[in-house]
């Protein structure tokens, strides 16, 4: 046997060993979880994944007839001389079910309309054999008077096809003083929803078709924004004067508040000035002049409770800590007249971002420009939005400095609202123009070898 054995070569005293690159998904395969910190890492795959992949155009009928949305996209681009569009459009609110089977959209020409979102997914993706969005598959399309705002009831999700004649739950004229909708989802027949009066209205349907409690601000601002943290026991608002408040359903500062409705009214537990609390940055105030800006909205990140988002008129986004609260992230995109676009005249937008379902990333609709910014917000000095990020910390490798970037999506209209798939991320964004534009992962074939294989490193 020893004529088939090959000899080998002398090797040196002290060889060198071979170093491999660590293999971190291994450490995923012994846990069998994924960690926050490691989702956070291969977080620029996700980020690099996406771009616009489908557009539907609001040109829809109601009995053979266009829609009001459809009529008022049409009159305004045949008036190609203003500047300001003569007649209201645009997207003002969207949201998924909780399973992401149904998308809800309203318009400011008040069209309300019900999508199956698979419909709209394989469309865009070149899965159906349709060549353009088939109108008779929507669930609901109505019309009334201006919407801003839609939400499906989370303990009932019917809610958001029905109407009651005495209590607008999709949304109203922000003249007529509603501006916003929560519902509690651990009991159907309660409804939150908050004014132009700096008042968050609070109805049990079961007891009247009448508010039962009010929370009121401290100056009658405006709230265009109000959620309810994950145990339905603070309630968050937001407005004109760049303040957000807290009040504690559980009574605040009245212990026996909500046990009682002989008093009607409640103050808020706690309110903080954002501009404020911005000064507080130093690095941030020795770059930029902070003056007091609107709040257009606030949401609570579903993959950390505890951070809270809000984004200003001037496009700047940041978090709020609401154990803490303190602003732990911030996000000042560039003004316009930096690279040469013009804000748009039109101030009647309210730009509405929304959260991914994990890994802490924030879509906002650019003010200036037709793309949406996806930012890293995670909650950890690592993200390169947080007011303590160093980027020169040595330490930091190649690979998670790469992860650290945020992305600028570009698209086709200008976007006023997002919301994100509960289930697979996908972005639905809904634009000036009042379409809904699909943000995903393009569907391609590796067949042809043209995709990039990944190293070790990125697992």
């Amino acid at each position: 046997m020893d004529k088939y054995v090959v000899p080998l070569s002398p090797s040196p005293e002290n060889p060198k060993p071979i170093r491999r690159p660590r293999w971190k998904r291994s450490i995923v395969e012994l846990d069998g979880m994924l960690s926050s910190k490691y989702r956070h890492e291969i977080s620029s795959l996700l980020l690099d994944s996406y771009s616009e992949i489908g557009a539907f155009g609001h040109l829809y009928h109601i009995d053979g007839a266009k829609c009001p949305t459809h009529m008022n996209r049409v009159g305004n681009v045949t008036s190609t001389s203003n500047q300001v569009p003569i007649r209201r459009e645009g997207i003002s609110g969207v949201e998924f079910d909780t399973k992401g089977i149904y998308l809800a959209s309203v318009t400011k020409s008040g069209c309300l309309t019900v999508h199956d979102f698979e419909t709209l997914y394989c469309l865009s993706n070149g899965l159906s054999t349709c060549v353009k969005e088939d109108e008779t598959k929507h669930l609901v399309h109505l019309t009334t008077h201006q919407l801003d705002a839609v939400r499906w009831n989370l303990s009932n999700q019917d809610e958001v096809l029905r109407r009651r004649p005495t209590i607008t739950v999709h949304g109203c004229e922000v003249r007529k003083g509603l501006s916003d909708i929560a519902f509690i989802s651990t009991d159907k027949s309660r409804l939150l929803a908050s004014d132009v009066y700096g008042v968050v209205n609070i109805w049990d349907r079961r007891i009247s078709n009448l508010p039962c409690l009010e929370l009121m601000a401290n100056n009658h601002d405006t709230l265009n924004s109000i959620k309810l943290n994950v145990e339905n026991q603070v309630v968050f608002g937001a407005g004109k004067h760049g303040i957000i408040y807290a009040w504690d359903l559980r009574g605040g500062r009245t212990p026996v508040a909500f046990q009682s409705n002989k008093e009607a009214r409640h103050p808020p537990l706690t309110s903080l000035k954002i501009s404020m609390m911005l000064e507080k940055i130093k690095s941030l105030k020795e770059q930029s002049n902070i003056f007091s800006k609107e709040i257009h909205s606030i949401d609570i990140d579903p993959s950390c409770p505890y951070q809270l988002a809000f984004h200003l008129d001037d496009g700047w986004s940041g978090v709020l800590d609401t154990n803490s609260f303190q602003v732990t992230h911030v996000h000042c995109p560039p003004p316009a007249w930096l690279d040469g676009s013009e804000t748009s005249i039109n101030c009647s937008y309210l730009r509405k971002p929304s959260w991914l379902p994990t890994c802490s990333i924030y879509a906002v609709g650019a003010s200036s420009n037709n793309g949406i910014h996806l930012l890293d917000f995670y909650p950890d000095p690592s993200s390169t939005c947080h007011v303590d990020f160093n980027e020169d910390i040595g330490s930091v490798s190649e690979g998670k400095r790469r992860s650290m970037q945020n992305r600028f999506v570009p698209l086709s209209e200008g976007v006023t609202v997002c919301a994100a798939h509960p289930l697979n991320g996908t972005i639905i964004a809904g634009t000036k123009q009042s379409s809904l534009l699909v943000i995903s992962q393009k569907r391609q074939s590796c067949c042809n070898g043209d995709y990039n294989r990944m190293d070790d490193n990125d697992y």
